[in-house]
């Protein structure tokens, strides 16, 4: 599994958040409360879903405790901020160079990708994780937890 190398330019989104650990995962909830209310936002830039985490270091998974908690979104690149629903946030993705990892499976079975992006690839790269927030893109190919389903990770990276 190797990455494309990207350059993302600043995205705006809005969307929902919740505070959770992989061990008290809200991720299912966190959906369940956004998708309903996608037709609320006036001004999208696209019709892809970002499912973003916002990691407290860039250490996170170097000592994976998995109590330790982080910031989930579920979210939608808008065009601006100028109408953002009620109890809906919004969060900019900073302009920064990411690996994107494309992934087919199941969410539930990302586990071992994962595994492979954090434990394998990013340490033996010519990258660092970078201090802005990890997002999985997902597309017309997503289909939830289906086998064929195809979503994308995006790592921020910067050189070391």
């Amino acid at each position: 599994m190797e990455p494309r190398i990207e350059m993302l330019s600043e995205t705006l989104l809005i969307g929902k958040k919740a505070i959770m650990s992989f061990s008290d995962n809200k991720t299912v909830e966190l959906w369940r409360s956004f998708s309903p209310r996608l037709r609320e936002i006036k001004n999208p830039a696209g019709n892809e879903l970002y499912s973003v985490d916002i990691y407290n270091d860039t250490h996170f998974f170097n000592h994976f405790d998995p109590a330790k908690e982080f910031e989930k979104w579920a979210a939608i690149a808008v065009k601006n901020f100028d109408s953002v629903p009620e109890e809906m946030d919004k969060l900019i993705l900073p302009k920064g160079s990411y690996a994107v990892f494309p992934y087919r499976g199941k969410p539930s079975d990302a586990q071992k990708a994962l595994q492979y992006i954090y434990g394998i690839w990013l340490p033996g790269s010519e990258y660092d994780m970078d201090d802005r927030p990890y997002f999985a893109l997902m597309g017309e190919k997503y289909k939830g937890e289906h086998p064929d389903s195809e979503e994308e990770f995006w790592v921020p990276i910067t050189n070391k």
